[in-house]
């Protein structure tokens, strides 16, 4: 069902900063700095509105930092927007930097720190001492160069295009080509494509090894023995270690590598074929047209605002507020950065969706991934601490992922005719296992290339074609692309952009797999525990987040097969 009116939310009157305030220079910014850092704590209730006010001027800076990002990522060409962005993170958060890190000690030593609620501010706290225990001054800056040569991927990549049958395209709109019957035309698409990247793959090359230098130095500086120990702290990983995700690449090479190989195999019999090739992975193999689930960007948006409706009154909403905002870019165009995200935007508390939509079924999971990202931002707006409303990925994408399989009841909004929303609903099922081995990859790579960071550029590639051998579609020939083969991990943003920020993915697909399990058997309560677990923002452990939604954080090989077996089970019966 539909609402029939939508409140927009607006900004909460400011208790601390001037309700006119705007982030413009840092000598605006550093008065309120200098105040939380001199104000006397004389009792508990003196350092819980300390800690709310800090709270607020993070919830501040995050928003303006948050539109400065989405404007540039929207436009990648306009240089006032990639100045504006620019100027924060070389000019705003270095100076941040050490007032956090006086805060930080500030609140840990307070006489009163023992008066507060323990059990409340216990997971924020932990978080607040480990970033005591790496914070080196000297990182500032490394930090600051490192964000400005991390912008460099998005402008390299956002304006990569191809030209097929005399039309400029970017990258992202002609990869849907890959899901055309004609195999020739799949080939030209899928060469025209690396063929493109090949061009920049020097300088990318080059700019990896760059970020490479400069993570490694910012490692050694906080005393860890490389960059993967240091992003293991920073990320707040407190409840599992580098050798957990180890035996996470093994169960997933054990249990479900097999089970994609066997559907490798009937696809290449299904398409009539010799070999398999790379620009064969991606057609449906019953020879249909391709998936065109909608036209443009703004019908995929209203028919995602009706699946949330068809699921919950409260999602549909979150959506339909997000579009009255327009808080949402979606269609892929020259310039745009690629990929997608949902940004939060802290003080308001409705985030903004981007992505890079044409017209395929993808952009219907990315969407519909994004919102789910979305729904987790509403819920936890609410909360009184800025910290408390950013968990960590592990909880993010179940939010996201779980919404991807949970609303497929409803995914005939889409796909009227019941044979193409059982193509729909088989093809994302095999999509949910790929994310398996590509996330093990990408991983494991990047466990390799910190554990060995005087690495060559061509061992790298060879660590790459390696590790890719040990997971991705073993029936793949790839005779004579070898050299496409070899740079393929340039395509992954988060290596460049977020690193180590992806075996989240696995780790959340399981939870999601479990939460579809839980929704599918009773959709009322499947549904509520999603939504109480994800209210609870970061107030809790990973683990206890998801023992609220109903499931276990468990990433055994037991537990991988018996939710793999699920899956399989649920394709069988389409």
């Amino acid at each position: 069902m539909a609402s029939t009116s939508i409140t927009i939310p607006e900004r909460k009157l400011r208790n601390y900063l001037a309700n006119d305030f705007k982030v413009e220079t840092w000598d605006t910014i550093q008065p309120y700095f200098e105040e939380l850092k001199s104000r006397p704590i004389t009792s508990v209730e003196d350092l819980e509105k300390w800690m709310q006010d800090r709270s607020e001027l993070e919830s501040v800076l995050s928003e303006d930092l948050g539109w400065r990002y989405i404007r540039m990522t929207c436009d990648t060409q306009n240089e006032a927007v990639t100045t504006a962005f620019q100027y924060f993170v070389s000019e705003i958060e270095p100076q941040i930097a050490p007032y956090e890190h006086e805060l930080n000690l500030k609140l840990m030593h307070s006489s009163y720190l023992g008066e507060v609620d323990q059990e409340k501010y216990r997971i924020y706290l932990r978080g607040v001492g480990r970033a005591l225990e790496i914070f080196r001054e000297e990182n500032i800056a490394l930090h600051t160069e490192i964000s400005t040569k991390q912008q460099q991927y998005a402008a390299i990549t956002g304006a990569m295009t191809v030209t097929l049958d005399g039309e400029e395209m970017t990258l992202q709109r002609a990869a849907d080509r890959l899901k055309r019957n004609e195999r020739p035309v799949r080939e030209e698409a899928w060469f025209a494509i690396q063929e493109r990247r090949q061009q920049d793959r020097q300088k990318l090359d080059d700019l990896f090894d760059e970020l490479l230098n400069l993570r490694t130095q910012v490692a050694k500086n906080a005393d860890f023995g490389n960059f993967r120990d240091y992003m293991f702290a920073a990320m707040g990983r407190f409840d599992y270690t580098p050798q957990d995700c180890f035996d996470f690449h093994t169960s997933i090479e054990e249990t479900i590598v097999p089970l994609l190989t066997q559907l490798d195999e009937k696809r290449k019999n299904e398409l009539g074929i010799d070999t398999l090739k790379p620009w064969d992975l991606d057609v449906d193999p019953s020879g249909k047209k391709p998936l065109e689930p909608f036209t443009t960007g703004q019908e995929l948006l209203e028919k995602t605002v009706q699946v949330f409706y068809k699921l919950d009154t409260y999602l549909g909403d979150c959506l339909a507020t997000m579009r009255e905002m327009n808080h949402l870019d979606l269609e892929s165009r020259k310039g745009k950065a690629p990929g997608g995200y949902n940004y939060p935007l802290d003080e308001i508390g409705v985030p903004f969706i981007f992505m890079n939509a044409t017209s395929s079924l993808r952009d219907v999971i990315t969407m519909l991934h994004e919102g789910g990202h979305a729904v987790h931002s509403f819920l936890t707006r609410g909360l009184t601490l800025n910290a408390f409303k950013h968990p960590p990925s592990e909880v993010a994408e179940l939010a996201s992922m779980s919404m991807e399989l949970i609303s497929m009841d409803y995914w005939d909004t889409f796909f009227e005719d019941a044979d193409e929303l059982r193509r729909a609903k088989k093809t994302h099922m095999e999509s949910v296992l790929e994310t398996f081995p590509w996330v093990a990859t990408v991983d494991k790579f990047q466990h390799w290339i910190y554990e060995n960071p005087q690495h060559s550029q061509e061992q790298r590639q060879e660590a790459w074609v390696s590790i890719f051998g040990t997971f991705n579609h073993k029936l793949v020939d790839w005779t004579g692309l070898e050299k496409y083969k070899a740079y393929s991990w340039q395509k992954q943003l988060h290596i460049y952009e977020v690193p180590f920020y992806y075996i989240e993915y696995a780790m959340a697909q399981l939870g999601a797999i479990a939460v579809w399990k839980n929704y599918k058997e009773n959709p009322t309560d499947g549904l509520a525990a999603y939504k109480r677990a994800l209210a609870l923002g970061y107030t809790v452990s990973i683990g206890e987040v998801y023992e609220a939604a109903g499931i276990k954080f468990d990433f055994s090989t037991a537990y991988i097969k018996s939710l793999a077996d699920f899956v399989k089970a649920e394709m069988e019966k389409i």
